[in-house]
């Protein structure tokens, strides 16, 4: 009883949700809603963020911890290793709690129709805030990400959304928390249709961009200290810098592939250690630690060291140093089980390394010249595009950066050729490389959820005709007419299945009447699982070169439970294809 009167109290009222669900600017208006509580979550999580960091690093009001120049070395070293244990043991005790997996927007909106747990989600974000508050090596994106789509798909929820518009509500609150993030609307609103919903529609762009716009306005209105990225005053941009920019994502690319794998190489080598779980982040957080010593850098999201204007002009060494580091710390603290993103990593590292490839250009042929404020800002795209994904989203935030349409378009050339050179090779961005890791086969957030949703179970006919295999073709025929049904299952005496008879065969033979129907059985080998999904059925029958085919409750017991035809799959996966394309484009 509490728990529905609970429920009941947090109902939308009936009219308000109709007026949602009828109209796109009621979309537009939920959606405008859900960006600017995006930006509240950035405010609110930085702030928080840079608490811990005062009481923990005690770093000034107003500073940032990676961008402080000496760090005193015990918390350097206790903070991270005792917030990693800290953090081990919490999610040790949330594991045992038998609570559901959690899901981040890019699979909720893959497979579940952007339904994402709100519990899970505040978790998640928790999690990160913890995460980059004792020091780990992580980015904050991926907490903002997460709560803001999370409280996006639960007001979706309560008012009733539709599959379609539940998952534009998920886009929204992505899209507000990155353009917050990164001060950058644009940049915020094509991380949403590139990465959250998997494609750009008209019908999405209106509820997507006021989202993005207001995350923006609303995270730079309450956020304690600006995040956004700086750069020093570019130089001019020719035509040579565009095929340089080439080499330059051709070279962001590999590195880009080099983190991602050294993240899944680094659990593997705790998981074979036998490491009681929560000690890996703890082990972890000490290795960060170790290096915060040489250089503060490392040190949590990296928003400090983003000012480039206060890092170009380091030494090549010390930045060849940090970019080292930096890219180990990185890869340690989200592998030892810290939580959190590589988007402000990536960013990072790709400005050190464009700056690194600038000098090093020069080095070798010193009549280029080469502006090392210009390859910052390529290399901060094209890495970041190789890891994250979205080319479109890392030009726009260059754009907005900058406002320099010809670096944009240097940027534009070395995220196309970063990103088609980890999919080649790689084939997955990191979120996805994640998925891939758990055993899913989704490669982006396009909506292929409604696919497992259509399973046999839900197709097929549990109305069938059965026959006991050593029944004579004779009486078959008597109980069987031409023209009564077209397949007939055949079962043995305990009911369990063993094949498929054709009824007009079965009218077609003229002699040996009193012989078993068990010779003219079909099919003996291959049936269809309850579980199983429309693809997975239509694939079964292409194999089988069957009309119909039987459904039982398990490949063990084979006792018969329904009957599906060819026919009628391809039909159901037509209707439901036309329905997710009607959504797609709003009609």
């Amino acid at each position: 009883m509490m728990a529905n009167a609970t429920t009941t109290a947090l109902e939308v009222p009936r009219r308000l949700r109709a007026w949602v669900r009828a109209r796109e600017a009621g979309t537009a208006t939920l959606g405008a809603a859900v960006g600017a509580i995006a930006g509240l979550v950035i405010a609110v999580m930085g702030g928080i963020v840079d608490s811990l960091h005062q009481m923990f690093f005690l770093v000034p009001p107003g500073a940032r911890l990676s961008a402080s120049a000496a760090i005193n070395p015990i918390p350097a070293l206790l903070v991270p290793c005792l917030g990693g244990l800290v953090l081990g043991l919490a999610g040790l005790s949330i594991s045992r709690l038998g609570r559901e997996r959690f899901i981040d927007p890019i699979e909720a909106n893959a497979l579940r129709g952007g339904r994402m747990s709100f519990r899970g989600s505040m978790i998640v974000a928790l999690q990160t805030i913890w995460s980059s508050g004792v020091g780990a090596s992580v980015g904050l994106e991926a907490g903002y990400t997460q709560a803001a789509a999370g409280i996006g798909s639960w007001l979706g929820r309560r008012f009733h959304l539709r599959r379609s518009d539940l998952r534009v509500m998920v886009g929204c609150g992505a899209a507000g928390a990155i353009a917050g993030a990164f001060g950058a609307p644009f940049g915020g609103a094509f991380y949403a249709f590139e990465l959250v919903m998997g494609g750009y529609t008209a019908a999405t762009l209106v509820p997507i961009g006021i989202a993005a716009l207001n995350g923006f306005l609303v995270a730079r209105l309450f956020a304690p200290l600006p995040l956004g990225i700086y750069a020093d005053a570019m130089g001019a941009v020719s035509g040579r810098d565009l095929v340089i920019a080439s080499v330059l994502g051709l070279a962001a690319a590999l590195v880009g592939i080099t983190m991602m794998r050294g993240v899944a190489l680094c659990e593997q080598l705790l998981e074979r250690t036998r490491l009681w779980p929560p000690l890996r982040p703890a082990l972890g957080g000490l290795a960060v630690g170790a290096m915060a010593i040489v250089t503060p850098q490392v040190m949590s999201s990296g928003h400090g060291a983003l000012h480039l204007s206060g890092m170009m002009d380091r030494p090549l060494r010390m930045i060849a140093l940090v970019f080292a580091l930096k890219s180990l710390a990185s890869v340690v603290s989200l592998g030892s089980g810290f939580r959190g993103g590589l988007f402000f990593a990536s960013l990072l590292l790709g400005a050190f390394g464009g700056r690194l490839f600038g000098a090093g250009a020069n080095e070798l042929w010193p009549g280029l010249m080469l502006d090392a404020n210009v390859y910052a800002i390529i290399g901060m795209g094209a890495l970041s595009a190789s890891i994250i994904g979205g080319p479109l989203t890392m030009t726009f935030i260059a754009l907005e950066t900058t406002g320099d349409f010809w670096l944009a378009t240097a940027v534009l050339i070395a995220v196309i050729i970063a990103t088609q050179i980890t999919r080649e090779v790689f084939g997955y961005s990191f979120a996805t490389w994640r998925f891939h890791l758990r055993g899913e086969t989704i490669r982006s957030a396009a909506d292929v959820g409604w696919i497992r949703d259509l399973t046999v179970g839900r197709m097929m006919r549990p109305d069938f005709h059965t026959v006991q295999r050593d029944t004579t073709l004779e009486a078959f025929r008597t109980q069987f007419p031409l023209g009564s049904t077209g397949q007939v299952i055949a079962v043995d005496p305990d009911g369990h299945y063993v094949g498929m008879v054709s009824v007009p065969e079965a009218h077609g033979i003229e002699t040996g009447l009193e012989k078993p129907v068990d010779a003219l059985l079909h099919h003996r080998d291959t049936v269809l699982l309850p579980s199983m999904n429309v693809r997975e059925a239509a694939t079964a029958f292409d194999r089988a070169e069957a009309e119909s085919l039987a459904v039982v409750d398990s490949a063990v017991s084979r006792q018969v439970v329904g009957l599906l035809s060819e026919a009628h799959t391809l039909r159901r996966y037509a209707e439901e294809s036309e329905q997710r394309r009607r959504e797609l484009v709003g009609e």
